[in-house]
């Protein structure tokens, strides 16, 4: 078993990379994305639009794909180097994970495809499209990819993905011992079982976040999560979402767990979507110990005493038909 506090342990994993979005409405999604948080249309085919936030190296970071319910498709995670994809690509097939190949994915090379143990497909790549800017975005600075776009919510990247399991156990022994991820913070419930952990990959507070799913149903989102610049873009954000009547689930508000600054919005296609901002918090500590939250104190609410929402427990998308 791997030591998550051994701070000589290798990391193979860079960082979150473009991510699919399923949605039943397309077009309106499209719309939420490029006019209320700041997001870019970059290229779209049959039946999916690419989609670029402002300052992300990539040349793509959310791709929206037209299914009948809303969930979450395909999460891409980079490697630290092209040695590191394949030392993990090895070391996923030796631990019994299928692990495919596809050359296919757009702006990304040899993509190594696999399933976390709860069914999410995720895929291991190094090779990159860097984002080239045109005239019309092309940003005053060349160290930032793209011109601030100066509407809606201004997210500047993907910030990191909430999925729903239905063991998270399993699902955080994957993480530690063959992605290789650290658990910053976790939830535990009375029995000592943890019903939410946060891993983060390099420096971040957290990237991957697993929460219990209460119907023990496999495979879905809980929320897809972008970082602003600062607090007050949230601030502006929710202004936003108001007058262009998107539905504010909760927030905006200070998360205790992380220190997150948040609010969190329904898109039109049904998936939970959050605005997040960190501040200047990073775990820079390479023997970090995680922290562990109870019940208890969870119940007390958030950082501000904000209770959380009924619905925070219960939303997830697909949407299953005893919550619709």
């Amino acid at each position: 078993m791997t030591d998550p506090h051994d701070p000589d342990r290798r990391r193979d994993l860079a960082h979150v990379g473009p991510v699919e979005l399923f949605t039943p409405v397309p077009e309106e999604s499209c719309a939420f994305f490029v006019q209320q948080m700041g997001l870019r249309e970059v290229f779209r085919d049959n039946d999916s639009v690419y989609l670029h936030t402002w300052d992300d190296y990539q040349s793509w970071t959310v791709r929206l794909i037209a299914r009948e319910q809303a969930g979450i498709g395909r999460t891409y995670l980079r490697a630290a180097g092209p040695q590191a994809l394949a030392r993990k690509t090895d070391e996923l097939r030796a631990a019994g994970v299928a692990v495919t190949s596809e050359n296919s994915v757009r702006g990304l090379g040899d993509v190594f495809l696999f399933d976390d143990p709860d069914g999410h497909p995720m895929g291991l790549y190094w090779d990159v499209e860097r984002y080239q800017a045109d005239d019309s975005d092309r940003p005053a600075l060349k160290n930032q990819a793209a011109a601030y776009p100066g509407r809606g919510a201004n997210v500047r990247r993907l910030d990191h993905i909430n999925y729903l399991t239905s063991d998270i156990p399993r699902t955080a022994g994957f993480l530690t011992d063959l992605l290789g991820a650290r658990c910053t913070e976790q939830i535990i419930k009375d029995d000592g079982e943890p019903q939410a952990v946060w891993y983060n990959l390099g420096n971040k507070t957290y990237d991957l976040v697993y929460t219990e799913d209460w119907t023990g149903t496999r495979c879905r989102l809980h929320h897809l999560a972008f970082a602003t610049d600062t607090r007050e873009e949230i601030l502006r954000a929710a202004d936003v979402f108001l007058d262009a009547g998107t539905h504010i689930e909760t927030g905006p508000h200070k998360h205790a767990i992380q220190q997150t600054f948040f609010l969190y919005v329904y898109e039109p296609g049904g998936n939970r979507i959050e605005l997040c901002n960190a501040g200047a918090r990073l775990i820079l500590a390479p023997d970090w110990e995680t922290i562990s939250w109870t019940l208890a104190e969870r119940a007390k609410g958030q950082a501000w005493g904000l209770k959380t929402i009924e619905s925070f427990h219960s939303h997830g998308t697909p949407v299953l038909e005893s919550d619709a």
